[in-house]
């Protein structure tokens, strides 16, 4: 149903779907200055834009912000897309709207830490400093909880609360060549390129014929047969075989 919602004031059921062929004709159009053709270019890209916000749903941001955030990264990529590349523009667009977002999370996504957290740790500071006087050695987290009469998980807690947070693009390791950044060391289940397939399949799907799309959603989705989707549908058992065919090779040369 998110296909069908009203985000930014855009009923998204609506948005257009360009053909590649119509995405280069309209580039080579922008690259002459037309400005008419990007504003189509952008309008007929707002579907690609929410199919990979879709993928932030779980981050508890403003669905309407990072739609916005995304638009951005769509218009910077059709401004230093280049039409001499034998590159899909999805496959160009979908990392420029990711890192878009990306970094709108990373400048926005500001941790707040609560007063009496802050207060526990500041205490703890105090307390660790005047036992590292005491005894002339640093001591223990346990040694530090007991003086302040608190569990020793508490005590970490707050302490590990205050932490200044390190962000995904700070350096780990340069040995003179290509820097390796904290986010190239986490892990995630989904890569990019998991984003731009499953974003590229949509989009060979919405290129084909109505009767082609109720055909492969009958067939691989709902999981009927040959002969279940004919009657279905109105026509003979082979033309389903055929158009069932066609439809995969076309998708399988879009992808």
């Amino acid at each position: 149903m998110i296909n069908k919602v009203e985000i930014c004031g855009v009923n998204t059921s609506k948005l257009k779907v360009l053909k590649e062929s119509e995405k280069l004709e309209l580039l080579h159009r922008i690259k002459q200055g037309d400005m008419e053709a990007r504003t189509q270019l952008v309008n007929g890209n707002l579907r690609l834009v929410l199919s990979v916000v879709q993928k932030f749903t779980n981050r508890g941001e403003n669905l309407d912000d990072l739609f916005q955030v995304g638009c951005i990264g769509l218009i910077k990529s059709i401004d230093n897309f280049d039409t001499g590349l034998n590159v899909r523009f999805s496959t160009y667009a979908v990392p420029m709207i990711i890192g878009e977002i990306r970094r709108y999370l990373r400048d926005n996504n500001s941790i707040r830490v609560s007063r009496s957290l802050r207060d526990t740790a500041y205490k703890a500071m105090q307390i660790k400093e005047w036992l590292t006087a005491q005894s002339d050695r640093e001591p223990t987290v346990e040694e530090i909880a007991k003086e302040m009469g608190m569990k020793k998980e508490d005590v970490v807690m707050a302490l590990e609360a205050i932490v200044e947070p390190i962000s995904l693009y700070e350096p780990a390791y340069n040995d003179g060549g290509d820097t390796i950044f904290v986010m190239d060391q986490v892990g995630d289940k989904q890569s990019d390129k998991d984003w731009l397939d499953e974003i590229a399949l949509k989009e060979a799907i919405e290129n084909l014929g109505e009767r082609e799309k109720k055909i492969l959603s009958l067939r691989f989705f709902v999981g009927k047969t040959q002969m279940e989707v004919a009657k279905e549908v109105g026509i003979s058992q082979a033309q389903v075989s055929r158009l069932e065919k066609a439809a995969l090779t076309r998708i399988k040369k879009q992808i």
